[in-house]
């Protein structure tokens, strides 16, 4: 018996030996593979790790954004190798820096010269040539000079007050393009692989659907503004058709799609998330409910005397309401990074960012840091009173030259959906304190299944 024992007991030395060695073998390959070869300047690089091959830390960080705390693998970093602000990493198929306090993300975000756009195969697939994830810097400053009036001149605001910027024929069709639109987002960072079952190979299926219903719509569009027809409403879609570049030249309908298709899923589907996670912030928290329907019943008030409808002018009164959403923004975190890639190699705080390597702004983190925003898990209007934050540390829509191009555009639409839901409906949701899930986008697993009740 006592042999017996002996000889199991240095079987299973020999096999937890066996895996011990190959665990850290098999950990140190992509390490050797990406930090090795740097020789003395790997000693420069941040602290962090590359994780496991090929895969490298996304199971860590799925293992985060899958539970009811995505902000753990943020905290697991710092709490690893300290508040540096920069990690290095591998994720999304690429060796990465993660950079997460205000100061590096400023200077990221501010630094044309060293750093592109470095958003994964996937995104720059699914949203184009002409997307703004993709092209270079000097095509994107001609783009968004073209594109400013139509997504936040003053016609485009102002239209979006009495009917959606999409104009009329994309708004009937908004329910058809939604769910396209959901196939598309779920494949924005996924793996690349268009294989049936792969959430890529569906996005891809979305894209060609939704090309080919927006073209649909641009050749209409195109036939009815040969008939002069003052009764037809103007949207966003009309002004992208009549920009004209220096040249007199107008933007092809593969650019008008590609930049449809962006602004449809930024400024509506993650406008639409905002504006629900506004809605359950502000009836989660009774007194800051009162307060901002206050407002707006002061609002309607005035706009009442005077006989006139929603304007600009009352928008830019919603003081309190701004606070709401500027915390929502915040605290919801809708975009958690945003992507860039290092072109030289780089020094920022001392530490070496590689040629090539992709670079994480880690928005979330940012948001969600304690020395930032004290008691960050909290939300708290009030923390914007009086309060301009510092560069990099507010960063819902980016920043920089690359700062989202319709950002006035989805908060003016988010203000005039909570303005007339405050004054006209309540919420009662059907599942309260319910988990969340955090990819593609932060939401509640049933969609915030609610009952709305209009107020008499």
């Amino acid at each position: 018996m006592k042999l017996y024992l002996d000889l199991l007991g240095l079987i299973l030395a020999v096999v937890l030996g066996i895996y011990v060695f190959l665990f850290g073998f098999v950990k140190k390959i992509n390490e050797w593979r990406y930090v090795s070869s740097f020789g003395e300047k790997k000693h420069s690089l941040p602290p962090g790790d590359m994780g496991w091959p090929i895969i490298g830390n996304m199971w860590s960080f799925l293992k985060a954004f899958r539970s009811n705390d995505p902000d753990t693998f943020i905290y697991n970093l710092v709490q690893r190798h300290g508040r540096t602000g920069i990690y290095k990493t591998y994720l999304f198929g690429s060796p990465s820096i993660i950079v997460s306090i205000p100061e590096t993300c400023r200077k990221v975000f501010a630094d044309d010269e060293q750093f592109r756009l470095g958003y994964p195969i996937s995104t720059k697939q699914l949203t184009g040539k002409k997307s703004f994830h993709s092209i270079p810097n000097s095509e994107h400053k001609r783009l968004r000079r073209l594109t400013t009036a139509p997504i936040n001149g003053h016609e485009a605001l102002s239209m979006s007050l009495h009917t959606s910027s999409l104009g009329p024929v994309l708004n009937q069709l908004w329910g058809q393009l939604r769910s396209f639109y959901t196939d598309l987002n779920y494949g924005m960072k996924s793996a690349a692989i268009n294989l049936p079952g792969f959430a890529f190979h569906k996005a891809l299926k979305a894209r060609k659907m939704l090309i080919k219903i927006l073209q649909e719509v641009l050749d209409e569009r195109r036939m009815k503004s040969e008939v002069i027809d003052p009764n037809v409403k103007r949207g966003m879609i009309d002004l992208l058709m009549e920009i004209e570049d220096e040249k007199g030249h107008k933007l092809p309908d593969e650019d008008i799609i590609d930049l449809l298709l962006m602004f449809l899923l930024a400024g509506h589907e993650s406008s639409a998330h905002v504006a629900m996670w506004a809605i359950l912030y502000l009836h989660n928290h009774p007194q800051v409910l009162k307060k901002a329907k206050e407002e707006q019943e002061e609002i309607l008030k005035k706009r009442q005397s005077v006989g006139k409808g929603l304007s600009l002018k009352d928008v830019r009164q919603m003081n309190y309401l701004q606070k709401v959403i500027d915390e929502t923004l915040r605290r919801a975190s809708v975009s958690f990074c945003n992507f860039r890639e290092a072109k030289v190699d780089v020094n920022i705080n001392g530490y070496l960012i590689p040629k090539g390597w992709k670079v994480l702004l880690w928005n979330r983190g940012v948001h969600m840091d304690p020395e930032v925003y004290s008691n960050p898990k909290e939300f708290l209007p009030e923390r914007w009173e009086n309060h301009k934050p510092k560069p990099g540390s507010f960063l819902p829509f980016g920043a920089g030259s690359r700062i989202c191009p319709g950002a006035d555009l989805a908060k003016l639409e988010i203000s005039i959906f909570l303005h007339y839901f405050l004054l006209n409906f309540t919420l009662e949701q059907l599942n309260p304190g319910g988990k969340n899930v955090y990819l593609p986008i932060p939401r509640p697993v049933d969609n915030c299944l609610a009952k709305i009740v209009k107020i008499e």
